[in-house]
């Protein structure tokens, strides 16, 4: 029987992975920030585990922390992706190769 800890933490390590793979497979630019978004959920879910683990608040003020810099990037990378999209009425990430003001 696994336990709780190590159930939390395969789940953790599996959203990384499929996190993971999607940004090195995908070259779609709104599947690479869901893709983003997994990893950093995974990364979430392992500091939850752990603040649980050794009783310590620390893994929840960090998860708090990295949710909401994960919201200001989304916010951010899809503004991006539409000032690029409407132009072009297309994205793909090996197309654009040039930030330009």
């Amino acid at each position: 029987m696994i336990g709780a800890t190590e159930f939390y933490l395969t789940i953790s390590a599996l959203l990384f992975a499929i996190g993971a793979g999607g940004m090195l497979l995908r070259r779609n630019p709104l599947v690479m920030f869901m893709s983003i978004e997994l990893m950093l959920n995974g990364v979430n879910l392992a500091f939850l585990t752990f603040a649980r683990l050794w009783d310590n608040p620390d893994g929840d003020i960090f998860t708090f922390l990295v949710l909401t810099v994960a919201a200001a990037e989304a916010v951010v990378g899809l503004a991006i992706i539409i000032s690029i999209f409407r132009p072009r009425q297309g994205v793909d990430v090996d197309e654009i190769d040039e930030m330009k003001g």
